[in-house]
């Protein structure tokens, strides 16, 4: 069996030079600069403690000053939470497969967590079965995650529903995670978006965006019928190859990628989009860049589906 962990690293040294990989370790890093601490234990305050350390509740309790002590975490846990319903098996941008796309994402980012001596677990799924890893150490479990993945998508799976995916999480995961999604462009609905929200409020989130395939037929490009793998809905070539409603589909993507940006804005979620293999690297820099600036706004507008999701 081919190690899709090679492929994935072959794949970075391709795209990217040694000072790139070097701010891709500087980025990663960052995610947990001044989130590592676990707290430890109560003490009373000595001249020279920070004042913002003093526990004021307990410190009212006990009549005297008290502070908290922390100690450093020295290994975090990734989770790398990833949509393996049947919209992942449909085309990206680029032409690839969303499912190569998104287990090259979760390889790239697994590495970084190798390299940084992390945990990492799995947790993936569709509309009605949830599979969950726990997280482990080491390139050998991650080349196993990353084989699951590439196992578990296929055109005539069930239709994918990431609620099911986030729910688990929150039901059954305990202890603080940095949880990285890697999903197509689908809309959250109002479960989606709370279930993000409290994901959000309980652990570190970065979410990646696999962006779908222009339904826009493109004649010199051999186009055929379009069709959403999720709905099995199409529209015939010679439908679409009209201009007005070839204008009317443009215009209503960018107005579905607005909204569908502002959501992850007002969740306080960093998302960003990768086309395919091509930019990925690009993305996830960017990502881990703008999880750690606070400032969770998407670039790119969202797309739609030539045998998407």
């Amino acid at each position: 069996m081919p190690s899709l962990l090679r492929r994935v690293k072959s794949k970075m040294f391709i795209f990217a030079h040694r000072r790139t990989l070097t701010l891709l370790d500087g980025e990663y890093g960052s995610v947990f600069k001044g989130r590592s601490l676990d707290f430890d234990e109560l003490r009373a305050y000595v001249p020279g403690d920070e004042v913002r350390d003093i526990d004021w509740k307990a410190t009212a309790r006990h009549g005297s000053p008290l502070v908290k002590r922390y100690v450093a975490v020295r290994r975090h846990s990734v989770l790398l939470l990833v949509d393996t319903g049947r919209t992942m098996a449909a085309e990206a941008l680029s032409g690839e497969s969303k499912k190569d796309i998104a287990v090259q994402a979760a390889g790239v980012l697994g590495y970084l967590a190798c390299r940084h001596g992390d945990d990492v677990g799995l947790l993936h799924g569709n509309g009605t079965t949830t599979r969950y890893v726990p997280p482990r150490s080491g390139e050998e479990h991650l080349e196993r995650l990353l084989q699951e993945l590439d196992a578990s998508v296929g055109l005539d799976g069930p239709a994918s529903s990431l609620a099911e995916q986030l729910d688990y999480v929150l039901r059954y995961l305990k202890g603080r995670l940095l949880v990285v999604a890697v999903a197509d462009e689908f809309m959250p609905d109002a479960r989606t978006e709370g279930l993000m929200r409290r994901l959000r409020g309980r652990h570190e989130v970065l979410w990646l965006t696999v962006r779908d395939a222009n339904l826009t037929p493109v004649a010199d490009k051999g186009a055929t019928n379009s069709m959403d793998v999720g709905t099995g809905q199409g529209i015939p070539l010679p439908l679409a190859a009209d201009s007005k409603i070839q204008a009317a589909y443009e215009a209503a993507m960018v107005e579905r990628g607005e909204h569908r940006s502002s959501i992850f804005r007002r969740l306080g979620i960093a998302e960003e989009q990768t086309s395919g293999s091509a930019d990925l690297l690009p993305a996830v820099f960017a990502l881990l860049e703008k999880h750690r600036s606070g400032a969770p706004t998407a670039r790119g507008a969202a797309g739609g589906g030539n045998c998407a999701g």
